[in-house]
């Protein structure tokens, strides 16, 4: 057994270590990862902790701090990089996994634990969000905390356990919001209408006045500061993300992007994706199950058990809150996989045939083997990506006192903003020909897109240069007056310095 554990947890540990160091070599790519990452680098800078700010003047009013501050924090620790933003996320995804192996190992034994860490830990999202700069990991930690600690209660757990559950709510409505609290009750009540009998006299296990109480202390004093600093919060925040955005696939008041119009019933395809490979082969397994005759043992003993009913409705919430909502993405699943992974992890150690064994054993390494390939090739050049690290790098190396900022023509990316430290700008056409008329900079540096033609370039400035590209954009330098001025006056003898 020592040694059965002991291999176990290399394998995992070796999971969780090629996220942590592929977090260090990925560069950020628009526009989710840049775009939050500002937000936090802006908080770290400012020392604003109340109000994440979408840019100087702008708050942002689309998502709670949690997850701010703990990417500043990790700033403040360890300085501006892409390892530091990311980490909180990788610590809340291991918290995760061993709240897989807690509740798997209550449930049924320690060998099914195992294997649920290493599902949950492998599957696609989960995979790619433990080393991203996203909300989602944290509010999958609240309602994971959450989840955990009720079924721990409910089986007769006491403790610390019965006051974790509130402190996942505690999380969950820091992170994300009110729709932490949905998708907490929607299993909570699925199960107790289906154990009833086994549950009632365990809810009063739980410290349900003082445990409001406590999370109303920890929660509300931010929202209510946030409301008093910027007014307006509340109602964008509370109405508009968690009401229409869902009910109206084409939202329109979204301040700080579009919104992402889906089919309805689209949250189960995401399902598949985000949980690749480990769902995909978990339901063929289940189909083959039924058609050979074994539906009526299933349904009874899902039914029968409270556990597995317990670990189903909880996997299921998020797809059955989001079904008829259009305007959804991928990372909402991300609650649902704490769960999903204890119920393939039961399938997975009960795998005895020599065919599946060696299947399983390759499901763990799909996913890590391919996106540290990914990882690899963009390290090296292999691979481009939609970011603007390198272009801005180049600047940042050549430019001297004298030159201009990096600008953007009419569209500035988060990555642009983010790796220049918040300097770079969004200029027109028109603001960009009087800054050439205002003799203020030697050289100007200009981001128009890749697409240009020499005439369009040569139409901007004739004395235009490209110095270099990436995937989207070519940059450009353009001699400004005050770098004429100095060319005059050295061919006549005068020192710039002299003028």
């Amino acid at each position: 057994m020592s040694k059965r554990f002991n291999v176990w947890l290399l394998i995992l540990v070796a999971v969780l270590v090629s996220r942590f160091i592929g977090m260090a070599l990925f560069p950020f790519a628009d526009t989710t990862e840049p775009r939050y990452a500002e937000i936090a680098r802006l908080m770290a800078e400012t020392g604003d902790w109340i109000t994440p700010w979408f840019e100087p003047g702008v708050p942002f009013w689309g998502k709670p701090p949690l997850s701010f501050w703990t990417q500043a924090a990790a700033i403040k620790v360890f300085g501006v990089s892409e390892f530091s933003l990311r980490f909180p996320a990788w610590l809340a995804t291991v918290a995760m996994v061993w709240l897989v192996w807690r509740l798997a190992r209550q449930i049924w034994s320690v060998q099914v634990a195992q294997w649920s860490c290493l599902v949950f830990a492998t599957m696609a999202l989960t995979y790619i969000s433990a080393g991203a700069v996203m909300t989602d990991a944290f509010l999958a930690l609240g309602t994971t905390l959450t989840l955990v600690s009720f079924c721990l209660v409910m089986a007769g757990e006491g403790g610390l356990w019965r006051w974790i559950f509130f402190l996942g709510m505690v999380i969950g409505l820091l992170s994300k919001g009110p729709l932490a609290i949905v998708l907490i009750g929607i299993p909570i009540v699925l199960w107790l209408c289906l154990s009833w009998r086994e549950a009632a006299n365990n809810l009063q296990r739980l410290p349900w006045w003082r445990g409001i109480l406590m999370t109303a202390a920890l929660v509300c004093p931010w929202y209510i500061l946030a409301e008093l600093k910027t007014p307006g919060f509340l109602d964008y925040f509370i109405v508009g993300e968690h009401v229409r955005r869902f009910l109206d696939p084409g939202w329109a008041g979204d301040l700080y992007g579009s919104a992402h119009n889906q089919p309805k019933g689209m949250i189960w395809m995401f399902w598949l994706w985000a949980s690749f490979p480990w769902g995909f082969v978990a339901l063929v397994s289940l189909a083959l199950a039924w058609f050979r005759g074994k539906r009526r043992g299933i349904v009874n003993n899902t039914i029968s058990n409270p556990g597995i009913s317990f670990l189903l409705v909880s996997a299921l919430a998020p797809m059955l809150f989001f079904t008829l909502a259009g305007n959804t993405l991928w990372t909402y699943i991300l609650p649902s996989l704490p769960f999903t992974a204890i119920l393939i992890g039961r399938w997975a150690s009960e795998c005895q045939a020599f065919r599946l064994a060696r299947l399983r054993g390759g499901l763990v390494a799909l996913v890590p083997v391919l996106l540290t390939v990914f990882v690899s090739l963009t390290a090296t050049g292999w691979q481009s990506l939609k970011t603007e690290k390198a272009l801005v790098s180049y600047y940042q190396l050549t430019r001297t006192a004298d030159d201009s900022p990096l600008i953007y023509l009419d569209d500035l990316p988060f990555s642009a903003r983010f790796y220049s430290g918040g300097t770079a700008l969004e200029m027109t056409k028109g603001g960009l020909s009087n800054l050439q008329t205002a003799e203020a900079y030697q050289r100007l540096y200009v981001v128009v897109s890749r697409t240009w033609s020499d005439e369009e370039v040569a139409g901007l400035a004739s004395s235009a240069r490209k110095v270099m590209e990436n995937r989207r954009y070519q940059l450009l330098v353009i001699p400004g007056l005050l770098h004429d001025q100095q060319s005059v006056s050295d061919a006549n003898g005068v020192r710039s310095s002299d003028i």
